[in-house]
């Protein structure tokens, strides 16, 4: 057990438990990460970039993921701990960098639980046009929030069963996709299959290159959740074996789902029908000529979404738990139930959910892309945050005199891994710039960081004076 969870025993009712099997950390990672992002927002990158141009996008993301990955791994078997990623930052970058990597962290997921809400709500719309998508954002959020409030080891068991659908069902589409894409399985209207004729329709990238950066928050923002391994580790059985293999599987598992998933996608939809509003995986079913596909697939979809939103809910209330847990929260948020659940720091958390009824005063679709983008925004500079970790481990392992040999997983290629990956998210962050639809997570994401940066020596001092207080 980590040093973290032994003095949290001070400040808790209870302590996390390792109750989580190799099983339950893989799917809770492709739980995370198959949402939101893939369903709903490659619409909307098809839409800006093109078919070629959004494949080229994903690939990009890929190698980006599998790189913060590499870095992660090495971290997350070194040091397994609940919280993970803001406390190596502080260990390893600065202590303040740490509380703003776990606010980040915390809103990442937070927001991203709104959007998905929201993504859920556009679903309820496909059976019930004429209701309100604020309606369902309410009645889903109470839903995520009583399966998040049991055990730890129901909420990883929810979770396994969630992702199992949502893979079996993002195989089916490649497979279906494909059929119709190379004339197997007839179109609806009757006309001739696509071929690949959609992928180069208006040239190969119709808007010119700079779309493929301006998107690539949005593409990252579909791949977050990954990073859940490293969050995980903390409870789960033997992470020094079942960490790095959870890793290796997660990334190979997400570049054949997403890639295979965008291919089909971006062959079959032109790009001036693709959008957010109704997800494309269900615009192919409504051409593909196979009765009630795309209502099954909508179910799917929203069993997908919840499934995200529940992950999210997780992450964000052990962040707000580890923060208190480090004294930079007060105690109120440290506080574990006799069930292993952190209750108050999930209560919290749960704000997020409310950013989703924005929606029943601003159009939805506005509110969707907005979220998304502050989301992508604070995951990618989570990101930017591991890799720098791991640069500045690594230099410090060696200069302790520890052989290379003593690390139990080591990532290849350094220092190359860490200093591409920062490069690559540090670019996605300048592509906001370009974008005015996605611009607002600028402008909403650097302030949140100066602020974090501000707040974080007035946290110091009220835990300093407390101790004296208490010393007294």
């Amino acid at each position: 057990m980590s040093k973290e969870q032994h003095s949290s025993t001070s400040l808790s009712e209870g302590e996390y438990k390792r109750t989580m099997k190799a099983r339950h950390l893989v799917m809770l990672s492709l739980g995370g990460v198959i949402g939101t992002g893939l369903f709903f927002n490659t619409g909307y990158i098809i839409s800006t970039t093109g078919a070629l141009g959004t494949l080229l996008a994903y690939l990009i993301g890929a190698l980006v993921v599998y790189l913060v990955m590499l870095c992660l791994g090495e971290l997350s078997v070194a040091m397994p701990e609940t919280g993970a990623f803001h406390v190596y930052a502080a260990r390893y970058l600065s202590p303040a960098t740490g509380y703003t990597v776990a606010w980040l962290y915390w809103l990442t997921w937070t927001v991203a639980l709104g959007s998905s809400l929201t993504a859920a709500g556009f679903c309820m719309q496909y059976w019930f046009p004429q209701s309100p998508v604020w309606l369902w954002c309410l009645i889903f959020c109470l839903a995520i929030f009583i399966l998040n409030i049991i055990n730890t080891r129901v909420f990883a068991e929810g979770e396994f069963w969630f992702s199992i659908i949502k893979v079996v069902t993002i195989l089916a589409f490649i497979v279906l996709g494909a059929g119709a894409l190379f004339g197997f399985i007839p179109m609806k209207d009757g006309s001739p299959a696509p071929m690949l004729h959609n992928l180069t329709a208006g040239g190969w990238f119709p808007h010119g290159g700079l779309p493929i950066l301006m998107t690539m928050v949005a593409v990252n923002f579909a791949f977050s959740g990954t990073e859940l391994i490293g969050i995980a580790a903390g409870e789960t059985e033997n992470p020094q074996k079942v960490v790095p293999w959870a890793i290796r599987t997660t990334v190979a598992r997400l570049v054949i789902f997403f890639i295979g998933s965008v291919f089909v996608l971006a062959a079959l939809i032109p790009m001036d029908q693709a959008g957010i509003i109704k997800s494309p995986f269900v615009l192919v079913f409504e051409k593909i000529g196979i009765p009630y596909a795309a209502d099954i697939f909508n179910f799917v979809i929203l069993t997908a979404i919840l499934s995200a939103a529940n992950s999210g809910l997780y992450a964000s209330g052990r962040m707000l738990w580890s923060l208190a847990n480090q004294r930079t929260l007060p105690a109120y948020f440290a506080k574990v139930n006799r069930r292993g659940v952190p209750m108050n720091a999930l209560i919290f958390s749960m704000l997020g959910g409310l950013l989703a009824l924005l929606s029943s005063v601003i159009a939805p679709d506005t509110v969707f892309v907005a979220l998304s983008a502050i989301s992508g925004f604070a995951v990618v500079a989570v990101w930017l945050s591991i890799c720098a970790s791991h640069y500045r481990f690594r230099r410090a392992f060696l200069r302790s005199g520890q052989p290379l040999s003593a690390l139990e997983y080591r990532a290849p290629w350094y220092p190359l891994t860490p200093i591409l990956g920062f490069i690559l998210c540090l670019l996605a962050c300048v592509g906001l710039a370009f974008d005015p639809a996605q611009r607002i997570a600028l402008y909403c994401g650097l302030p949140f960081v100066a602020l974090c940066y501000l707040v974080y020596p007035l946290t110091q001092r009220k835990v300093a004076s407390g101790e004296h207080a208490h010393a007294e």
